[in-house]
Parts: C-alpha cells; structure tokens; sequence
C-alpha cells in the first residue's frame, strides 16, 4: 500500500538493527529490493508508473490488483525461494541485544491512520470520478489534522515540539525529483503531439510482431533507462482500450523490471546508498535472482490471459 521507495527505507532501516554485519545485511537489502518493487507492481500507488498508468486511464485500481498480485508474488517467491539455499542464508541469525525505546501515546494510531488514508485515494476516485490527487491531498489533510490532534505535547520538550509538525514533513520534499517527472512528462507529451511515438510504435510492431516481447524488453530496459520516460512513452505509443492485457503487462514489467539493475529503480538506489551497495556486486549475486523472478512472474501473467483466469 505504500510506495516502493517509502518500504525499502523502512524495512532496511529495521533490518540495520536485526543484521549487524554489513556484507550479511546486503543481501537481505538486496531481496528487499526486489520484494518491494514487486510489491508495488500490482497497486496504482505502490510504483510511480503503475500511477502514471491508472491516472492516464489505462488501468482501473481493481483490474491491477486482480491480474497484477499474483505474477508479482511469484517475481519475488522465486528469488526467495532460490536464495534459502544459498550459504550466506543458512544457519542462526544471531539478533543483537538493542535498548528498549518507549513509543510515544498514539503513535500506532498515527501509523494506522496513515495506512488508511494511502488505501483511501483509489476509492476516492472510484467513488467521486475525480483525479487521484484530490484524493491524495484530502489524505493529506486528515493526516494533518490528526497529527495536530494526537500530537504528544506532554510527552515532548518544547524544543522538540515542531519535529512533530506535517509542516516540517512537507519542508524535506525533493523538488528536484518533482521536476525531474514534470521534466519527461513533458518531453514526452512533445513528442507524443508532433507524432513521434506513434509513428515509433508502428515501426516497432513490424519489427517485432509480438507485443509481449516488445514489452519483456521494456522491462529489462527499464533496469538501464529510468521506467518512468519508458511508461510515459508507451502510454503515447499505444492506443488499447481500458484495462486492456498489454497495460497489465506494462505495469507488472516497468515495476519489476527495475529490480535486475541496483540502479533500476528508486528502491535500489536508496538501498544503494543506505547499505553501499556495489553495481556489480549486485550484478554478480542478485541479477540472475531478480531475472529468474521477472521471467517467472511474467510467465504467470501470460498465462492468466490466455487461459482468461479472471
């Protein structure tokens, strides 16, 4: 239900204090790499193209998860699966004894609240017919609200009081990131109007006739090339219906596909420079994982449509 990015940084910051041996920890940062990208695969706001893909209306919230969950759950089973057998998963995790911390009074409710409010966009827009960012903003909202109501002033110094402040939150936001997707964003849309990509999709099926291998490659190339300006170019490429398989296709390959390459994604940066991850350490132990799983999930997904499961 969260974003990708958002569960790779939380589960590596909780791994830090299970795993206290660097060169052990990368690998376990490394399947939460490929756990999370799979993750957010099969939700329209678990991955910013599977976002990109329902806002532009080519996938409905339930259609996704229907024929999305189950190939991303065999993308990362498989490369778990494989992994238990290797040495540096076997024998005693031995935990360190860590300092017991007291959470603050309503600190569950807050993270509950949270979860809820990222769970409510999609049925915001089923509901209201509205662009997902209202629904995401009126999230924010509440979660401000709430946040001021529960916040634990008597528990705090009064030093410490503004820490605790949705404000102090939105103040971190990267703009630089924001511009960067406006940036391809409109690229994109140029060279969607003048005709470019329609005229590269023509080409590209004669070239290969079949769309599943057209978008196989996709997903590999979304390893080496950023999956957003690949997902915004095949939206202007393409021209199939709603909830059409290829969109399906496309979600479950740009999301998974990131997981091949340390720097194929956002997850597998952000465990690059929170672990030290080396691009070819990663290239060398954990590629053929993450490929054993992208080949096996996609399988699954050809599978489910041809056979017309749901």
């Amino acid at each position: 239900m969260i974003d990708n990015l958002t569960a790779t940084i939380v589960l590596i910051s909780i791994l830090r204090k299970l795993v206290p041996f660097q060169k052990e920890r990368m690998w376990y940062a490394s399947l939460i790499v490929i756990a999370a990208n799979a993750g957010g695969a099969w939700s329209p706001v678990g991955d910013v193209t599977t976002t990109m893909l329902w806002m532009a209306n080519k996938v409905t919230a339930f259609k996704l998860t229907e024929y999305v969950f189950i190939p991303s759950v065999i993308c990362f089973l498989v490369p778990f699966f494989i992994a238990s057998f290797l040495p540096v998963f076997q024998g005693r995790l031995d935990i360190p004894a860590t300092d017991k911390t007291n959470a603050f009074k309503y600190s569950t409710t807050v993270l509950i609240l949270g979860f809820l409010a990222i769970v409510f966009v999609p049925v915001f827009k089923s509901i209201t017919h509205l662009p997902p960012y209202i629904g995401m903003l009126f999230a924010l909202a509440s979660m401000w609200f709430f946040s001021e109501l529960l916040k634990p002033i008597k528990e705090l110094e009064e030093d410490k009081l503004h820490t605790f402040s949705p404000h102090r939150a939105l103040s971190k936001i990267e703009m630089s990131s924001i511009l960067f997707f406006l940036g391809i964003l409109l690229g994109v849309a140029a060279l969607e109007s003048i005709g470019v990509l329609f005229n590269f999709a023509g080409w590209l099926n004669e070239a290969i006739p079949n769309q599943n291998i057209v978008v196989i490659l996709l997903g590999i190339g979304s390893s080496v090339i950023d999956n957003v300006p690949l997902v915004a170019a095949s939206i202007g490429m393409f021209q199939n219906p709603l909830d059409d398989a290829m969109w399906h296709f496309i979600a479950y390959t740009a999301g998974t596909g990131g997981s091949l390459l340390i720097i194929g994604s956002a997850a597998g940066v952000a465990a690059m420079g929170m672990e030290k991850i080396n691009f070819f350490w990663y290239a060398k132990n954990i590629l053929w994982l993450a490929f054993a799983g992208f080949i096996f999930g996609a399988l699954t997904l050809m599978a489910m449509e041809y056979l017309h499961l749901f």
